[in-house]
């Protein structure tokens, strides 16, 4: 199940190997975790997917410090503010490291519960919206 995950955060390696700062690279990792939830939530619910993105920080805050943060703040704020947060605060590799480690865990929970082909089709829409072009790099809110 490596590829989605992988093809989800091909953006923000781009956007690394460009020169983009770290801002750019927290806007641009929200936007897919947006496109995420707007691809799923039809299907398992917006509460759904809070809780497999819960889960996914639950199990990669041991190997990636900033996401323990993130882990301890969205209790209070919810959404992906402290995602942008702390991703924010990294160099723009552990930014881009610690959102693909984040990625491939909740593709990983999410392959578990419906299957990966499933799963790669539901996530399709949103690597195809974040995969090139001018449009890929919009990270307008």
């Amino acid at each position: 199940m490596p590829g989605d995950a992988q093809r989800l955060n091909a953006m923000l390696e781009h956007l690394v190997a460009q020169g983009a700062g770290v801002s750019s690279i927290a806007d641009a990792a929200v936007a897919v975790w947006r496109g995420v939830e707007g691809a799923l939530s039809p299907i398992i619910g917006p509460s759904g997917v809070a809780a497999l993105y819960r889960r996914s920080l639950h199990l990669t805050r041991g190997t990636h410090a900033c996401l323990a943060e993130v882990y301890d703040a969205d209790r209070e704020a919810g959404g992906f503010v402290p995602l942008h947060r702390t991703l924010s605060q990294q160099t723009p590799a552990v930014a881009v490291a610690a959102n693909g480690v984040l990625l491939q865990t909740f593709c990983d929970l999410l392959a578990s519960l419906i299957g990966a082909t499933l799963t790669e089709r539901l996530l399709r829409s949103v690597q195809d919206t974040h995969s090139g072009g001018d449009a890929a790099l919009d990270t307008t809110p």
